[in-house]
């Protein structure tokens, strides 16, 4: 088969050779950008005169049809037209006549790709920011669920303070309102134009690349033709935020494999998030928190991958860019799924209250509340950290918690001990006493969820 490009050549690439240089196995998956980008391109070419406005509405009316079968995946790609757009304009071919080579007047595939994956990425950067919005909803409705659900809050994955499980849930709002802003941000790198930038110089036509940006709902145009070609900022700002957004959904899915197992009990995943084993019958395993946690490797790797591609290459378009898809694409379909499944398993899991609960009686997370009540009556913090620290040492030799030392203990220790104090070691004290903004209190935590909910309406 001819090469559209084939001209300069007399001699023939080896079906392996033309494999390897072929994207068409990945990029494919831009077809209906390619068709929306071309119809913009012919509109201007016919209405500024370049080509016959007979001959545009022809090829308009070709690429409706290969539209109509893109929708319903009709279209049969080769290795032999190499890329999508060799294969569209091929197939344009077969339903026009040679009036399609018409088409590519005053454009180069450089600026076409460009344009493609522009498109590509401003429609999916929508259905991602959808997508965390709707998780962001699911925690926060959990949250209000669990205002008053003590567990312990940990540093070092040591126990340290007995917190809200609602507030927990709510950092994870923070987190996830802070990608939401980051992508958000970005469509404004997504949404620019850089069609009618041609090979790399722009053209000798006169094409109106403002007609095809508004055609094509851009918001600004490049302005260097070099710049337009070459640009792939525009993903790595998608990958990199991905990545960050990614590693947020791995800490939770972490703790969430740690609150399945048996040691903790604190959650149980729903039977559409588990899995079992093919050996051991007795096992329930939360695959898809751990699919995610392993999958967030995965974006990080697209997002090096094409920083790799891009450190070392010239203006304007090199070869390599061809490398700029497949992790694009991975990362949009592994963030998308991944957002999915975690809405669901937050939503439907079940939180087993009172083994959280439980877990910060039987511990000496209480040890920061004696500290500030010694405070509290006058003694300095740094003399009641020692106090305190001595007489949790004494516990654990004992074999008791600090609950358990009896009133009179205590106030040999230190005369300013009052039996109110067996109130101020109970976990939900503690959680209730933190009102500082932010805080763990319970009317924070309230705070946080009503100020959140007014955001998300």
């Amino acid at each position: 088969m001819a090469k559209l490009w084939g001209g300069r050549f007399d001699g023939k690439n080896e079906a392996w050779i033309d494999a390897f240089g072929a994207s068409i196995p990945f990029d494919y998956q831009l077809a209906k950008q390619d068709i929306i980008g071309s119809l913009a391109h012919v509109k201007m070419l016919g209405a500024t005169g370049i080509i016959m406005q007979k001959e545009a509405s022809q090829i308009s009316t070709g690429l409706q049809q290969l539209a109509e079968k893109a929708a319903k995946e009709e279209l049969d790609f080769t290795i032999e037209n190499e890329d999508i757009h060799l294969n569209l304009e091929k197939m344009l071919h077969d339903e026009i006549g040679s009036v399609a080579g018409k088409l590519h007047t005053a454009r180069s595939r450089n600026d076409q790709v460009a344009t493609d994956m522009h498109l590509y990425l401003k429609e999916q950067l929508q259905l991602i920011i959808e997508k965390i919005q709707e998780f962001r909803k699911v925690l926060v409705e959990k949250a209000e669920k669990h205002v008053e659900t003590i567990m312990p809050g940990y540093t070092h994955l040591q126990h340290a303070q007995p917190i809200s499980f609602g507030q927990h849930l709510m950092a994870y709002y923070g987190m996830l309102t802070r990608d939401q802003e980051r992508f958000t941000e970005s469509i404004k790198r997504v949404d620019i134009s850089p069609l009618g930038c041609a090979a790399l110089a722009g053209t000798t036509f006169p094409i109106d690349r403002q007609m095809t940006a508004d055609e094509l709902g851009f918001a600004a145009l490049y302005t260097n033709s070099l710049d337009g070609v070459s640009d792939r900022d525009f993903i790595l700002e998608f990958l990199s935020n991905s990545s960050i957004l990614m590693m947020h959904l791995s800490r939770f899915c972490e703790e969430l494999i740690l609150w399945c197992s048996h040691e903790f009990k604190f959650v149980e995943l729903t039977d559409t998030f588990s899995t079992g084993s093919s050996i051991m019958p007795q096992k329930k395993n939360p695959d898809m928190a751990e699919l995610i946690r392993g999958k967030s490797g995965r974006v990080f790797g697209d997002l090096m991958g094409l920083l790799t591609v891009m450190k070392g290459l010239p203006l304007a378009y090199n070869k390599d860019l061809q490398e700029d898809k497949e992790g694009m694409f991975d990362t949009v379909h592994t963030v998308s799924t991944s957002l999915d499944i975690m809405a669901g398993m937050i939503a439907t899991m079940k939180v087993n209250e009172q083994v959280m609960h439980d877990a910060t009686e039987k511990d000496f997370s209480n040890a920061t509340e004696l500290a500030d009540y010694l405070a509290a009556k006058g003694i300095p913090f740094r003399q009641a950290h020692e106090i305190v620290g001595k007489l949790v040492l004494s516990c654990t030799q004992k074999g008791i918690f600090l609950q358990d030392v009896p009133l009179t203990e205590y106030q040999a220790i230190s005369p300013v001990i009052e039996s109110d104090i067996y109130e101020t070691l109970a976990s939900k004290t503690a959680v209730i006493r933190r009102h500082s903004l932010g805080g763990t209190g319970f009317d924070q935590v309230i705070a946080q969820i009503n100020a959140a909910k007014q955001v998300l309406a």
